[in-house]
């Protein structure tokens, strides 16, 4: 019954990994079997340029800015969606658009809206509030803070689809318990809410980590990726195909795959290991129970 499955991973997941730790060993344009073996020189390389330092940096930023910014406004959003109002699916669906759009028409759109010449800045300058346009895009100063403010627009709608799924299997007898005994509403998200809604909430933190991580698309569209590193939004996705593939090092490209490969893998063990183990365990005793 496994077996299709076993091989479907080990031919789609596996097999990459093995191929490109072996590629990151050589020196190699992508033409030909790959012959200039250099050990792990390529791995020296990464790890001493300054660019991957810098790219490293910007990611794990990403990755604590993203859970600071993008969780506490997903989680205050659900708790308001929750609740009883009108025009409450309209409104879910509106917060959720901008998670199905793709990334290139994302882009594309806020490269030109965050122009030094784009519309922001001319929609600043024509009320008369021209002391606060700026270049969004191109200060290395703020580039980055655009690059959050993007990703929180982006991807906010598809956490609180999450805690909104979370906040509907807290029963609701519980709610009205806590009612009864008097607890005001914030008590009541505090000692009853927030607790249930862990496993989800730590879900969320789980994919929102592993996507910083591999973060590529939307830096690469709107700034692309020369200018990247000028504007310190450079990622590590970035750097490995600025190095790799549009320099014709596949060999080192495959490296720094390689690289990006073993830290997230390393973030998902210690993630798994400290923090999703009590959500993993109570299922596995759950389901041993029954």
């Amino acid at each position: 019954m496994v077996g299709p499955a076993v091989i479907f991973f080990v031919g789609f997941v596996i097999l990459p990994v093995v191929m490109a730790a072996y590629y990151g060993f050589f020196r190699w344009s992508g033409f030909g079997p790959a012959t200039d073996f250099v050990g792990l020189q390529n791995y020296f390389v990464i790890f001493s340029d300054p660019n991957f330092q810098a790219a490293l940096g910007h990611n794990a930023f990403i990755v604590v800015a993203s859970l600071v910014m993008q969780g506490p406004v997903a989680l205050l959003l659900a708790l308001l969606l929750n609740r009883k109002m009108r025009g409450q699916s309209v409104i879910r669906v509106l917060i959720f658009v901008p998670y199905v759009i793709a990334e290139v028409v994302v882009g594309t759109g806020f490269s030109l809206l965050l122009a030094t010449r784009g519309a922001l800045n001319g929609f600043l300058e024509n009320v008369g509030l021209g002391f606060l346009a700026a270049d969004w895009l191109s200060d290395p100063a703020i580039a980055i803070w655009t690059l959050m403010a993007i990703l929180t627009w982006k991807y906010v709608g598809f956490a609180v689809i999450l805690f909104l799924a979370g906040l509907q299997s807290i029963p609701e007898e519980l709610y009205e318990a806590a009612a009864i005994d008097g607890a005001s509403y914030w008590q009541i998200q505090r000692r009853i809410t927030l607790p249930l809604l862990g496993p989800t909430v730590r879900i969320w933190a789980f994919l929102s980590i592993i996507g910083a991580l591999q973060l590529f698309d939307l830096v690469y569209i709107i700034w692309g990726q020369y200018v990247a590193s000028v504007a310190g939004t450079n990622t590590m996705a970035i750097y490995m195909v600025a190095t790799g593939r549009n320099a014709g090092n596949f060999g080192y490209g495959n490296a720094v795959a390689v690289v990006i490969f073993l830290i997230s893998l390393a973030v998902a063990l210690v993630y798994q290991r400290y923090v999703l183990r009590r959500d993993t365990a109570g299922a596995i005793t759950e389901r041993g129970a029954g």
